[in-house]
């Protein structure tokens, strides 16, 4: 009887264990198109004390830019009991918003949160979501600026967006702003979108035709998708292009401006590892960035025929050579 209570024991306690919790990864991407934004939420959790594999499981789920799948997929994680979901992008988040109202979110958005919907305050979230945001969207009139800048003889100036990538409202916001930056600059504006590979090529044929000076990339993780496509074109039809991350830059971009997305998703495991501990998204105030580098490729540049201002060489918090 005593060997076989002993025996027992090991297994009650086993029982009694909790289980490895389980978070919940949602992206409107492919996972190839992730890959540094996932190693970036993954040494946020370590810095909580949280490791997939050994303490916790990550359970990721991709639409491969197929975002008509992604309220089947929050709902899959809703079923799967995730102890968080993490997010990334607008379209993902709005999707795990209305598929859970207890399960913690924590999102990482190029939007402003408060505008798209997600919270009701930046520094008091309600309810059950919090995250990091590095609205990109918001700085879309300086970087038409800094674009000027760049090639100032140019009298008509694209804007590429992609109109399914968030809320009509917050695409329309940003026209606003890139369409005053352009009067404020004395340069015209030549609106155009894309949300397919056949869109892209179409609109870097609009340009040509139009001879515009110069193209400023829309935020959206279509485009992050797109990204080598969109710098072949930029550099076959020799179109000075901003781009919205420094991942363009350093794959061949002319130039990028904005706030490191990667450091958003690094946020954004921090505070999923702070709700594993018990924390409350309520507590936890929406992150926004405080630098937003400006990286120009010399590279490029050189191939493209630009010679940059010195000011904006000294502007500049990267050079790649």
């Amino acid at each position: 009887m005593l060997c076989g209570a002993a025996a027992a024991w090991p297994l009650a306690a086993r029982a009694q264990q909790p289980a490895v919790p389980v978070i919940g990864y949602l992206r409107n991407t492919s996972a190839s198109d992730s890959t540094s934004f996932v190693a970036a939420m993954n040494d946020g959790l370590k810095e909580e004390g949280f490791v997939d594999g050994q303490n916790v499981t990550i359970d990721y789920r991709w639409t491969d830019n197929q975002q008509d799948r992604l309220p089947a997929l929050a709902a899959d994680l809703v079923r799967r009991q995730a102890a968080v979901i993490v997010t990334g992008g607008n379209e993902a988040s709005l999707a795990a918003k209305a598929a859970t109202t207890t399960i913690p979110i924590v999102f990482a958005t190029g939007n402003d949160p408060v505008e798209i919907g997600l919270v009701a305050s930046v520094n008091r979230p309600d309810a059950n979501l919090t995250g990091a945001s590095f609205i990109s969207k918001a700085i879309v009139g300086k970087r038409l600026e800094l674009l000027h800048l760049l090639v100032p003889n140019a009298t008509v100036i694209a804007f590429l967006a992609n109109p399914n990538g968030a809320p009509i409202a917050e695409v329309e916001v940003e026209q606003r702003q890139v369409l005053a930056a352009a009067q404020s600059n004395g340069v015209q504006l030549l609106l155009l979108a894309a949300s397919s590979e056949h869109d892209i090529d179409a609109a870097f044929e609009r340009l040509v035709e139009q001879h515009v000076g110069g193209l400023l990339l829309g935020s959206s993780t279509f485009y992050i998708a797109r990204r080598d496509q969109i710098i072949a074109l930029a550099a076959r039809y020799a179109i000075p292009t901003s781009y919205f991350q420094p991942e363009f830059t350093a794959a061949g971009g002319l130039m990028s401006y904005g706030a490191d997305e990667r450091d958003a998703f690094r946020q954004a495991g921090v505070y999923a590892g702070r709700i594993l501990k018990g924390a409350k998204p309520a507590d936890l105030p929406v992150m926004l960035p405080v630098r937003f580098p400006l990286v120009i490729n010399l590279k490029t540049a050189k191939a493209l025929g630009i010679e940059i201002p010195p000011r904006l060489l000294v502007l500049a918090d990267e050079v790649i050579e």
